[in-house]
């Protein structure tokens, strides 16, 4: 998987600005959500091929307890199990495209289940035609998804996540803004939830671009408590009606924008189906472990740690 995998979804648009989850910052109180805290290694994707084993030992430093690939960067799989030691890190999960899923979804469970992770996760959708989009700038193609386009991901999903649980692993779903965004009257989110597997495909929510997309984290604990076993957290200041692919929300440290996680993570406890917590800096304001600090003490002061 290349680390350019999400150049073309910075982000998405947001309708609505729900005050249970976009707040200023206010005082930060602890959470009931006890799980590790987790990082997704793309927040580090421009110092982690510089210095792996020592980008790994940082993380871990901060607090970090868990983390999510996003690529291995040639290493094999003794090394990233001993790096990952080193660091005192548990590598839980993977993300692969859509494509990649369709062109080596052995290799990818081979390697994945020599190093011990044990949850799959599609990063972003494919198209039932491919050749429909081939011709569109990347960050066009984001917002080119048809419901016949989405329900062909939910079957694709459901075949997926069958090898996927038949190698001993787990598979899910990771969204981006555009799931949250009408088609056809339809709300493709809940349509993947409706045609999709729960013995199959679970879903990592990403809350930040949930919020951009215009739809509500809290509420989709609520609707869904048991189909959401993940989740990324993310912040953005200047989230409006007009944000969108083109005009993309300013990426912040957790806990300097719009988003209060304390609600959202208060639903994740009750809901009880939620295992992992993983930050994902898409951007920095600060050099980047200043910036992933930042984040960590954020995320221990609501608990979880």
């Amino acid at each position: 998987m290349e680390l350019s995998r999400r150049d073309f979804v910075k982000a998405g648009s947001a309708s609505l600005i729900y005050g249970a989850v976009l707040t200023q910052n206010s005082g930060l109180r602890a959470q009931t959500l006890k799980v590790p805290l987790g990082l997704q290694l793309y927040s580090v994707r421009e110092i982690l091929p510089k210095d792996y084993d020592g980008t790994l030992k940082q993380i871990g430093a901060l607090g970090y307890r868990e983390v999510e690939a996003a690529g291995y960067l040639n290493h094999g799989a003794v090394e990233v199990k001993q790096a990952m030691s080193n660091a005192g890190l548990h590598l839980v999960s993977a993300h692969y495209s859509s494509d990649d899923l369709h062109q080596k979804l052995d290799e990818i469970l081979a390697f994945n289940n020599a190093v011990g992770v044990s949850n799959i996760i599609c990063s972003f959708p494919g198209f039932k035609d491919p050749s429909r989009v081939k011709n569109l700038p990347p960050k066009q193609r984001a917002s080119a998804f048809t419901l016949e386009d989405w329900r062909w991901n939910a079957e694709q999903f459901n075949a997926i996540g069958e090898k996927v649980s038949a190698a001993g692993l787990k598979f899910g779903y990771h969204n981006h803004t555009m799931e949250f965004h009408k088609t056809d009257g339809v709300v493709p989110y809940d349509e993947l939830m409706q045609l999709t597997d729960p013995a199959k495909v679970t879903m990592e929510m990403d809350c930040g671009w949930v919020v951009v997309g215009g739809g509500n984290p809290v509420e989709y604990l609520r609707k869904y408590p048991t189909r959401i076993t993940m989740l990324h957290v993310k912040d953005f200041k200047g989230i409006s009606a007009a944000s969108s692919i083109e005009n993309v929300p300013t990426i912040v440290e957790l806990g300097q924008g719009s988003i209060d996680y304390r609600p959202v993570l208060q639903q994740a406890a009750k809901s009880g189906a939620v295992k992992h917590c993983f930050v994902e800096q898409e951007g920095y304001n600060v050099p980047a472990m200043e910036g992933l600090k930042i984040d960590a003490d954020y995320m221990h002061k609501l608990g979880v740690g």
